[in-house]
């Protein structure tokens, strides 16, 4: 009777360590998987940019100071090889895209073109996709750092070497209140 009792308490705490590494191990895949989502929205938005460039190159051919600090900003963000380098260029990437559509306060023509107009809702709903993702990203990080620091968790953070992970932070930069007007 002893004997079965130790079995089924060693049976039980191999569970509960199985479960535990599991869950560790599906929330890490999920918090890799909305990093790799924010990428994805990133470089759609880098694709986007040489089409919107050319669009407004049409119209303000003497405007080649906001244009190349766009692709040079775009370049800088395709070439980001980790997470502080992508923000610091994604950050530089938005400050260039507020020249751009400066630019076209200056151009009626430009404002009222058709490509120009769609390539403005693309970058609007990518944009739209990149705040979700990064929603996303820290609702993982959440989950995962709430499993690390509560009870039974913690214990098992330890025994499996997992550490608190960071949110995903906006800048100063970022916080500054963006007005574009068309």
């Amino acid at each position: 009777m002893l004997t079965w009792i130790l079995i089924g308490a060693g049976v039980l705490i191999v569970a509960i360590i199985f479960i535990y590494y599991n869950r560790f191990s599906v929330l890490s895949n999920r918090i890799e998987n909305s990093l790799s989502q924010i990428d994805v929205q990133l470089k759609r938005r880098t694709d986007l940019i040489p089409n919107l460039i050319e669009t407004v190159k049409g119209f303000a051919k003497h405007e080649k100071e906001a244009i190349k600090a766009v692709t040079d900003a775009r370049k800088a963000l395709v070439s980001a090889d980790n997470v502080e380098k992508k923000i610091k260029a994604d950050e530089g990437l938005e400050k260039a895209l507020k020249s751009i559509f400066a630019i076209a306060e200056g151009y009626p023509d430009l404002k009222a073109n058709t490509n120009f107009l769609e390539l403005q809702r693309e970058l609007a709903s990518t944009e739209d996709k990149v705040a979700y993702s990064r929603q996303f990203y820290n609702d993982s990080i959440l989950s995962y750092n709430n499993l690390c620091t509560t009870m039974p968790g913690l214990l098992f953070a330890k025994m499996f070497n997992r550490q608190v992970k960071e949110f995903f932070q906006v800048t100063a930069e970022e916080r500054k209140e963006i007005k574009v007007k068309f």
